[in-house]
């Protein structure tokens, strides 16, 4: 069974493409069928959620299964790829195994064979597997693969990344993914806390061998420094996760955080990387607060343009995943015909700067000379007129127009 599994068809012939669809969504897999290499390329580059293979007829009517992988493999590592070839590309097909597919099979071929292809492809599944959370790009998979080490271990976590990253939502899920889902998990926000020795000692009491999460470890104080590390090494049948800012190293170096403390939770680290550093994240991040926007109502949500996806892309989000959400949030607001622009998100671009025109250029490089020339003059209008080599009367007239 391929239950969960998240793949993508790419086959334009439609005999051929219905009847994988057909069987493979039998087989309780997900399925996204595309026809062409131009909407397969921005499919695969930016799905919905994490794509488990890539099924792609080397032979389309746009293009080929061969450009759409190797166009892929130029910006990130792409999912699993399992090739149709026919018996006249099969040399092409040995080739695209060499340069990293995964297998290709051959038409005509029997339904069986190719699902035990596409299962020993895809490999084992868990049925409980969660959802993306921070989106689909290499990097976030990779964040992916540290929580699921992290959840699997039993020594404290720190998970570390500059604000708006996610870092709250990470330490959560590395409580549900670990043995210790059904017991408490009780955050405690630093930067909240009057009294945060107090508050980390009342959490401990209560946690029994659920996971203390503790939110801004850059701003514990030194009595809560002492208090977290008598936990630690104390009777603690609880675990820790603690978040913090980028620069940790900084601030042990500097002596806000203790070293002590430091090298007690470096043990086990996940490091988020900005929003910027994942262009495609941030476009898959707009799709899914578009998604929770609608909230299964009736009205579809807004979709991005092609330019508003673009400018998702190339902006630098110096606030990361918060910064995304506000603007989403207002483009809903201002899109127009249920699509959203980039003057949407970014709303400052649609203020128009005003170009002069070339006499107003004139008049401004006028004005300029001649308050030069009676800055130098004393303002003497005789002399500044013979240093701009124009009549006294004639200078005092563009003085008059220029209200100067």
């Amino acid at each position: 069974m391929l239950g969960g599994a998240h793949i993508v068809l790419v086959e334009d012939d439609q005999i051929l493409g219905a009847s994988l669809a057909q069987r493979l969504e039998i087989e309780n897999a997900t399925v996204v069928w595309l026809r062409q290499a131009a909407r397969a390329l921005p499919a695969i580059r930016t799905p919905r959620a994490p794509i488990d293979a890539v099924i792609c007829d080397i032979r389309l009517p746009d293009g080929s299964g061969e450009d759409i992988f190797v166009t892929l493999c130029q910006t990130s590592a792409p999912p699993p790829f399992l090739f149709i070839t026919g018996r006249g590309e099969i040399e092409q097909a040995v080739r695209l195994m060499r340069a990293g597919a995964a297998d290709y099979i051959t038409k005509p071929f029997e339904m069986g064979v190719f699902l035990e292809r596409l299962r020993l492809l895809i490999g084992p599944r868990e049925d409980a597997a969660l959802p993306a959370l921070l989106g689909v790009s290499p990097a976030a998979r990779e964040v992916g693969a540290l929580i699921d080490r992290a959840a699997a271990g039993a020594g404290p976590v720190l998970v570390h990344g500059a604000p708006g990253t996610g870092k709250t939502r990470v330490a959560r899920r590395i409580h549900a993914l670990s043995d210790r889902a059904a017991a408490p998990l009780i955050e405690v926000n630093l930067a909240r806390e009057p009294d945060q020795r107090a508050a980390i000692a009342a959490a401990t009491r209560t946690l029994g061998e659920g996971i203390i999460v503790l939110v801004g470890l850059e701003r514990i104080e030194a009595p809560a420094q002492a208090e977290l590390l008598d936990t630690l090494r104390g009777d603690f049948a609880g675990r820790l996760v603690a978040t913090c800012g980028p620069g940790i190293d900084s601030l042990r170096a500097t002596g806000v955080l203790r070293a002590d403390l430091v090298a007690a939770l470096a043990g086990m680290t996940v490091p988020i990387p900005p929003l910027r550093d994942r262009p495609d994240d941030a476009v898959w991040l707009a799709r899914e607060i578009l998604t929770q926007q609608a909230g299964g109502g009736s009205d579809a949500p807004p979709v991005l343009s092609g330019l508003a996806e673009a400018s998702l892309r190339s902006h630098d989000w110096p606030d990361n995943g918060r910064e995304l959400r506000a603007r989403v949030m207002q483009a809903v607001k201002l899109a127009r015909d249920g699509t959203i622009q980039p003057a949407d998100l970014f709303p400052e671009r649609r203020l128009i700067q005003h170009f002069p025109t070339l006499a107003e250029a004139r008049e401004a490089a006028e004005r300029d000379q001649i308050l030069a020339a009676l800055e130098r003059t004393g303002g003497q209008v005789g002399e500044a007129a013979r240093a701009l080599n124009v009549s006294r009367t004639t200078l005092w007239e563009k003085m008059q127009k220029l209200g100067l």
